[in-house]
């Protein structure tokens, strides 16, 4: 059985400034961000319609306000609608934590929406340009839950040679699951892979969105089983954990969309 390393979560500090690990991780993730799509805007059935660097800079500019904006709002209203509507301040007071990932989610694909509106490029092409470099930045900020000791898993068996004891979950000393880390290898390096490998040739528009709303949906559905539940929620029916409910609409949609773009650019067979 292990014990959380309890890493420092300031890991430089500049007089009065403190440079936290958390904040490295969406730094790296925004870092990969931008060469890998920079990467993918210089493929060739990309480069042949415009994409450019520029455009790559643009697109992570209305991912960071969607991810930042869509987060917050995603955690008070998807996780805590009670308090927040009394407390509609608060809502502000992103220093106090509380980020939702299926809330920033929402948040990316309006600031995606309001994009391809602005450079007159469908909302498909502009989501299959990035989604296979969005995992990367998943795993990233995992392992900045990690870093952190929080966002722990459930109780582990004792025998599980990687189980670990998370000293800031003040439950006795409790070996549970480090969930974030296989969140970080599930949704993160697995679901990078796939789309990666997936999208390197040309796909009928679409597509790339719906296998990565598919494949995000359902490793985060079975991570689910390993991290604990929020302890103001618990599970909710059927045994779920509210991210398990927030991860089935996104499978669906993936489905829904992957097939929905496949008929759409089929072509009819020749005779």
């Amino acid at each position: 059985m292990l014990v959380h390393p309890q890493f420092d979560p300031v890991a430089l500090q500049l007089g009065p400034v403190a440079v936290h690990w958390y904040g490295i991780t969406y730094l790296v993730a925004f870092g990969l961000f931008l060469w890998l799509a920079g990467r993918r805007a210089r493929m060739p059935q990309h480069a042949a319609v415009g994409w450019t660097k520029r455009d790559v800079d643009d697109v992570l500019f209305y991912g960071v306000l969607g991810v930042v904006i869509g987060g917050r709002l995603g955690y008070c209203f998807f996780y805590k609608p009670d308090y927040y509507i009394d407390h509609l301040a608060e809502v502000f007071a992103v220093w106090k934590g509380g980020m939702s990932f299926h809330g920033g989610l929402l948040g990316v694909l309006f600031g995606l929406w309001l994009f391809g509106r602005q450079r007159q490029r469908g909302f498909f092409e502009v989501s299959d340009l990035i989604a296979p470099c969005v995992p990367t930045g998943i795993m990233a900020v995992r392992l900045g839950n990690f870093l952190n000791g929080e966002l722990w898993g459930r109780q582990a068996p004792a025998d599980l040679p990687w189980a670990m004891v998370f000293p800031q979950a003040h439950d006795g000393g409790i070996a549970r699951h480090p969930s974030q880390l296989y969140q970080a290898a599930g949704e993160g390096l697995l679901l990078f892979i796939i789309l990666w490998l997936y999208a390197r040739k040309p796909r009928a528009t679409g597509q790339i969105s719906g296998v990565f709303m598919m494949g995000y949906g359902a490793l985060r559905f079975v991570a689910e089983y390993f991290r604990e539940p929020d302890d103001f929620l618990g599970l909710r029916a059927l045994s779920w954990s509210q991210g398990q409910w927030l991860s089935l609409p996104m499978i669906l949609a993936g489905i829904c969309i992957f097939v929905w773009a496949t008929k759409r650019n089929a072509r009819p067979a020749v005779a």
